[in-house]
């Protein structure tokens, strides 16, 4: 090798020995940290057993035995007085409409002459006291127990009429409840008594209780009862209906009870008719008369 090569060999030596010495040294990696273990969640099946409905409030329900079951009589021909049953007690329910929903969404009436069809399924007859063309058929809408509005029906006596649809005005706007207003058919008047009827009504051509000589005011259409359930009738140990001794303790206010300060006394007042509840030697809660008999 010439002087030339080994100078040359020793300059590119010491050029390989500096790019050496300037490269950074690499840095192991950090280590990572461990995989997390994921379990898969199991896929959730749609339930197949149904979500239970909340129990309705006792006495919201008619029983499936209501008017069915024919109570044994006494010797005058009622039924003789039963403990209250406990579907019964508190009763609150309101039965279907038959009729019809009156326009509007608030009180509403109508006051005609009876039609044909209407005179033939209620207990007028050729005899009663009232002429049939002393009548009238009234439609109105009531407050339910279940809070809804309904629409029932009554026969009265025309000249009175449109006083007492004032009445169930004034008892809508203060959401007095009731069960149902239907006109009674002559089939209940001699059916075996079953002491759970509810039927607020007027008209109905019979005697008075007890009686078998002297009409009722309601034969004439001058008289009506309301909720007879939560308003019992009650002489000594009659009760009626029979199925409604609950009700006779007046002090234990329930839905649809009349009380002597509450709407309804007021209201019939207002218009001169007065209460049962009032009498002495009997006690008709349910009934209100034009007069007082």
């Amino acid at each position: 090798m010439t002087g030339a090569d080994r100078v040359a060999a020793a300059v590119l030596l010491l050029m390989l020995t500096a790019c050496s010495a300037s490269d950074p040294v690499a840095e192991p990696p950090l280590p990572s940290s461990p995989p997390t273990s994921v379990t898969p969640r199991p896929t959730l099946m749609p339930s197949t057993t149904p979500t239970p409905s909340p129990s309705p409030r006792p006495g919201t329900v008619p029983p499936a035995w209501l008017g069915t079951r024919p109570l044994p009589l006494r010797p005058d021909g009622y039924g003789q007085a039963q403990p209250t049953p406990a579907e019964l007690d508190p009763r609150r329910f309101t039965l279907p409409d038959r009729l019809p929903a009156l326009p509007g969404d608030g009180f509403a009436s109508s006051v005609e002459p009876v039609p044909a069809e209407v005179l033939a399924r209620s207990t007028w007859e050729p005899g009663c006291p009232v002429a049939a063309d002393d009548l009238a058929y009234v439609r109105l809408t009531f407050w339910g127990f279940d809070d809804q509005r309904h629409t029932g029906e009554l026969l009265l006596n025309r000249s009175v009429a449109r006083d007492v649809v004032s009445v169930f005005g004034r008892l809508y706007e203060e959401r007095f409840p009731f069960e149902e207003l239907r006109i009674t058919p002559a089939s209940e008047l001699d059916a075996p008594p079953t002491g759970d009827g509810n039927t607020t009504g007027a008209f109905v051509c019979r005697p008075t209780t007890g009686s078998t000589t002297t009409y009722s005011q309601h034969a004439y259409g001058l008289a009506i009862d309301l909720d007879p359930f939560q308003n019992p009738y009650v002489k000594g140990d009659l009760v009626l209906p029979e199925l409604a001794s609950s009700y006779l303790d007046r002090t234990d206010v329930r839905p649809g009870m009349i009380t002597p300060d509450g709407i309804v006394v007021r209201a019939f007042a207002e218009i001169g008719w007065t209460w049962g509840g009032t009498w002495n030697s009997l006690k008709d809660y349910q009934h209100f008369s034009q007069n007082g008999r």
